[in-house]
Formats: C-alpha cells, sequence, structure tokens
C-alpha cells in the first residue's frame, strides 16, 4: 500500500526564535537573487495576472526594490508597450526617448501624451538628427490642432555629447535651468536623454531594483501555444528583464520544450527564464534542466485558485517549496515561492524555507497600482480580483490577447480553476510593501539572521497544531 506523505502549508508551521546579534533591524539586507545574474533588493514580485499587474504596478514595486510580471492577457503589442512604460519611466539615460516628427501635427501629439503619460518629446528629422524639443510649455495655450511641431516646437537646444555623467548631465539642467538634457553624437544624432525628474527618483528611490541601464527591471509573462515564440520575441526586442513561461500546471513536456525552443532561437541574446508552476522537487529539476534560469512553485494556493477542489492535485504551499528549494540548491538555482501569502509572516517562513522571492498577487490587488478601476458598495470601496484561470479571465481571453473581436463559441466547455470576486480597496501599493518588508526584517531578527541566506541556514521550524495556531491570532479580546 502506499505510503502517504503529510504536506504543509504555512499556517502549519513556526520558525523558532534564536539567539539574535541584530541591534537594528536597520542593519538587516533584504536582497536577494530573482536569477543568478538579476538583482533585486527586497524579495517581491507582483504576480503576472490581469488585476494585479501592468506598467503601474512595476514601476512601484521596482522603485522599491521588487519586480513586477506583466501579464500576457493583452495583445502582443499593448504587453510590450507596458514593458516599454516601465523601461521607459526613469533612467540613467533613456536610450530611447519618445520622438515625434517636425510634421505630426499637434493633435497627434496630444494622443501620444496620453498614451505615453509623457510631456516631452525630442523631435527628429528623418535622418534621426535631433531638431528640436516639444514640451508642455510649447503646446500649452496652443488651440490650433493641425499646427505642425515645426511650428511649436523649442529649436535653440541646450545638448550633451554621448559619455556625459550623471553628475555633468545634472550641472547642465540646473546652469540652464531645463529639465530635459538631449545627447547626441558627433554628426547630431539623437543617442539618448537625461532629464531632471530621473535624477530627483534617483535621489527618491536609492533602493530601487534597476538593469544594467539604469532602468527599472520588468518581467512579462508568455504561454506555451499559439502566438508565444512572436510574443517572446517582442518582450525580448523591448528588453524585459525575465520571460516568464506561465502556465497552471507547469511540470509538461509544453513548457520544457517552450524552454528549449526560448534557449535555441534566442541564443545570441541574455535572456533570463522564470518557468512554472509546479510543485515537487521533480518538476523543479526537470524544469531547471531544461534551461530556466528560476522556477515558479505553486500549484493551487492563491487566495483565488480553485485549481485543488476542481482537479484534486496539488501540495500544500510550504512542503511544496520546501522540497523545490532542496532540490534547486543543488543547482544552485532561485526559486520562487508563488502564492499562499496572506501576512508578512507567511513570506518570512516561504523565504526561510528556501525561496528567493515570493510572488503576490491578493495582497497587492486592491491597491492604486493595480489595473482596474475603483467601485463602490455600500458605501466602501473595492476593486474587482481575480484567478487566471477563473470563468471571466477564460472567457473573454481570445479577446484581449488577439485585440479581435472574437466571441467564443465553445465558451460552455470552459471548466473554471478559479474564482472572481472583490477585495477592499487598499490605497498605495508602498503601503503594503512597507509592512511586509517591516515584518520580514523582524522574522529575519529573530532567525538571528542580517541576510536572507543567512535565514535560510539559521531557520528550523515546528509543527504547530490547530490550537497554537489559534493561539498566534489575537484571542479572548475584542479587537478595535
Amino acid at each position: 500500500m502506499q505510503t502517504i506523505p503529510t504536506g504543509y502549508t504555512y499556517d502549519d508551521v513556526m520558525l523558532i526564535p534564536k539567539r539574535s546579534r541584530v541591534v537594528s533591524r536597520v542593519h538587516i539586507d533584504t536582497s536577494t537573487r530573482l536569477t543568478k545574474s538579476l538583482k533585486l533588493n527586497i524579495p517581491i514580485i507582483s504576480a503576472n495576472m490581469d488585476t494585479v499587474t501592468e506598467a503601474k504596478m512595476c514601476i512601484a514595486l521596482a522603485r522599491l526594490g521588487g519586480i513586477g510580471i506583466i501579464h500576457r492577457f493583452l495583445p502582443i503589442q499593448d504587453q510590450v508597450e507596458e514593458v516599454l512604460k516601465v523601461k521607459r519611466s526613469e533612467s540613467v539615460l533613456i536610450d530611447r526617448p519618445f520622438t515625434l516628427s517636425p510634421e505630426q501635427t499637434l493633435q497627434e501629439v496630444r494622443v501620444l501624451k496620453e498614451k505615453f503619460n509623457t510631456g516631452g518629446f525630442a523631435v527628429i528629422d528623418q535622418d534621426n538628427k535631433l531638431v528640436g524639443i516639444l514640451t508642455t510649455r510649447d503646446t500649452l495655450f496652443e488651440d490650433d490642432e493641425q499646427k505642425k511641431v515645426k511650428d511649436l516646437m523649442t529649436k535653440s537646444l541646450i545638448t550633451a555629447p554621448v559619455g556625459t555623467s550623471l553628475e555633468r548631465a545634472r550641472e547642465i539642467l540646473q546652469q540652464h535651468k531645463i529639465e530635459k538634457l538631449p545627447i547626441v553624437d558627433e554628426t547630431g544624432i539623437l543617442r539618448g536623454m537625461v532629464t531632471a525628474q530621473d535624477i530627483i527618483k534617483k535621489k527618491e528611490y536609492p533602493f530601487a531594483a534597476k538593469d544594467r541601464k539604469g532602468r527599472l527591471v520588468v518581467g512579462a509573462a508568455i504561454g506555451v501555444k499559439d502566438d508565444y515564440l512572436e510574443r517572446a520575441k517582442a518582450l525580448i526586442d523591448a528588453e524585459a528583464d525575465v520571460i516568464v513561461i506561465d502556465i497552471a500546471h507547469g511540470h509538461s513536456e509544453n513548457v520544457m520544450r517552450t524552454i528549449r525552443e526560448l534557449r535555441q532561437q534566442f541564443s545570441d541574446k541574455d535572456i533570463q527564464i522564470m518557468a512554472g508552476n509546479v510543485a515537487t522537487g521533480e518538476a523543479t529539476e526537470d524544469l531547471i534542466q531544461a534551461g530556466a534560469d528560476v522556477v515558479k512553485v505553486g500549484v493551487g494556493p492563491g487566495a483565488a485558485c480553485t485549481t485543488r477542489i476542481v482537479t484534486g492535485a496539488g501540495v500544500p504551499q510550504f512542503t511544496a517549496v520546501m522540497n523545490a528549494a532542496e532540490v534547486a540548491e543543488k543547482y544552485d538555482i532561485p526559486i520562487v515561492a508563488d502564492g499562499g501569502i496572506k501576512m508578512s509572516g507567511d513570506l518570512v517562513k516561504a523565504l526561510a524555507v528556501g525561496a528567493s522571492t515570493v510572488m503576490m498577487g491578493s495582497m497587492l490587488a486592491g491597491t492604486d497600482e493595480s489595473p482596474g478601476k475603483i467601485i463602490f458598495r455600500n458605501g466602501r470601496r473595492f476593486k474587482i480580483y481575480r484567478g487566471s484561470a477563473s470563468f471571466g479571465a477564460a472567457s473573454g481571453r481570445e479577446q484581449r490577447t488577439t485585440g479581435s473581436d472574437a466571441i467564443r463559441d465553445d465558451i460552455d466547455q470552459i471548466v473554471p480553476e478559479g474564482v472572481e470576486s472583490t477585495v477592499l480597496y487598499k490605497g498605495p501599493v508602498a503601503d503594503i510593501i512597507h509592512q511586509c518588508v517591516g515584518g520580514l526584517r523582524s522574522g529575519m531578527s529573530y532567525c538571528g539572521a542580517l541576510t536572507i541566506s543567512e535565514m535560510q541556514k539559521n531557520a528550523t521550524f515546528m509543527r504547530q497544531t490547530s490550537a497554537g495556531w489559534r493561539e498566534s491570532n489575537p484571542h479572548d479580546i475584542n479587537v478595535l
């Protein structure tokens, strides 16, 4: 007869406090690896769900030291635009600034300003030579929508040569009282842009997670069918930092084939691949051997996921992460604990048992930065949150991913593995992250650890009973 193992979730275990040499939480280092070559300053990733992560969430999270993953339920170009919004949001040097042609009209400019959420454009001719700059100041009181850019732009320009340091750029901006400094080569061709806002943001967010060009990091998800290779190429060309192969059952031939195809077709690119979702050590090893740089662990623990109920399959999340981490450590490959995080203590447990990062969905849903509008119900504010395999997400997927008006004729064949819900409006995501990182720092201090890797070496766990869990929560009082 088969021996049936026991699986544990985060509520089933507790970290045993250790003697601590931590004098102050400010000395604790929360940095970690997403992949071998990609570092984050906090171990938090926003889930690639259509009610959680688009550009606004990615920008906010990367500024705080984490990373967001743009969901794949968009037309390819729309998903690329979300990646580019993040990459263009701030940089030491914007190497692909927004540009206009001198012949475009003010009407076209206003559409582009709305689309890209920017007030300034470099104006270039057909040879890519800089001929002017158009800012909000140039168009503020102009009413003629057909007026050409060449008649509105500022032609007297202050520029800097390629190779100008950030400090020198700051001096030029201050000296000339300007907000944008075009970088041009010796022939006058535009090679980039430095803005005053980027310099301000660098000081305002000193722990932001950035790429080698000083831009915020961002990931993007793909599937394993239809346009997945075309989508991957477009995202790689947009310089997404990590490509996430994301399906509900990641221990499949489709995922391993997709990893190998990406490695083969983009062998000249330094692409980082996250693959999942899986729930066992065996699955983790298979994805690593196929070429994954990081493995995403979690089948069914998400707040809006019903996979375990519908299919009867899954592994409680603490056990899944523990088993995956044990295998991944042999290959020096990081893992992501995806799902099941309800509070900062769960984040601490996931990292302590071996995850390098944690992916959150429901905790970040309902914030200002999550997609969707605020809705009012009984005088309270809410936002929509749904699982990626919920009925609503699945039934409208073709229309969202292709941009077509196609209506599925097999809607009765959908078997949902998630639910749709509302979550309370939570305000800025920075408030949530502050609480999570504060809890993490405290949890690390209870383990006597100054770094996440040190916590993983020090951590020991104890099983707790349901009475122990009740004791851990506020009890026998009236909570205000």
